[in-house]
């Protein structure tokens, strides 16, 4: 049975839908950059999603396209991720899509080497017929968070987020999103075949003891 992410690592995809404190390991990510409204029909943000998918199940299917992969294991591709912030905003201000700037993820396995990742990039371009080069192969590490599992639509996360601030100041933690530290979205849900109302979203914000 292939390995999924989701499954054998709960703590890190499947909290409960109550805030908890967790520290993120360093992990691997193919990850591709932008700017503005991720709701634009065809816009850049649905553009990038299609370049991480088409380099994510390049190196999924690496064996069949004769890739011997050292330590190479049958996976689920984990979900997308997404890194979000705002200049001259501590969080999210969701009525100011247009102003994102994004950093859209998909978890690579371990065993995926910066050799390995430049070999999938040029292969699902020549496969593809597409330029791939704004994938980037990206080692993160998101450290000391806060997260809880959002039930619902994007735009009714601030009160998840409200919840989520109340119970770090609470255990005695502050808020450090900026820099390299951002509103971390895990999507559960394929938007496009789950109504609203039924999404599922990790929401992740970076904290520091106060």
């Amino acid at each position: 049975m292939a390995f999924d992410y989701k499954k054998e690592y709960k703590e890190f995809y499947l909290p409960k839908d109550q805030p908890s404190i967790v520290t993120v390991p360093p992990m691997h990510y193919l990850a591709v950059r932008g700017r503005g409204d991720p709701n634009e029909e065809g816009g850049d943000y649905q553009q990038a999603i299609g370049l991480l998918y088409g380099v994510a199940y390049t190196i999924k299917m690496s064996p069949k396209a004769g890739r011997q992969i050292e330590g190479y294991f049958d996976y689920v591709v984990p979900p997308l991720e997404g890194f979000w912030e705002q200049e001259g905003v501590e969080g999210i201000d969701y009525a100011r899509k247009a102003d994102f700037r994004w950093i859209s993820l998909i978890r690579l396995p371990d065993f995926v080497t910066r050799e390995d990742f430049a070999w999938a990039q040029a292969e699902a371009a020549r496969k593809k017929k597409t330029d791939f080069s704004r994938v980037e192969y990206l080692s993160y590490d998101e450290g000391l968070c806060v997260q809880c599992l959002h039930l619902g639509p994007y735009d009714d996360e601030p009160a998840t987020v409200a919840r989520m601030h109340a119970f770090l100041e609470a255990q005695g933690y502050a808020l450090d999103i900026g820099g390299t530290r951002f509103h971390h979205e895990i999507y559960l849900s394929d938007p496009r075949k789950t109504a609203p109302e039924k999404r599922k979203t990790v929401i992740r914000h970076p904290i520091r003891k106060a």
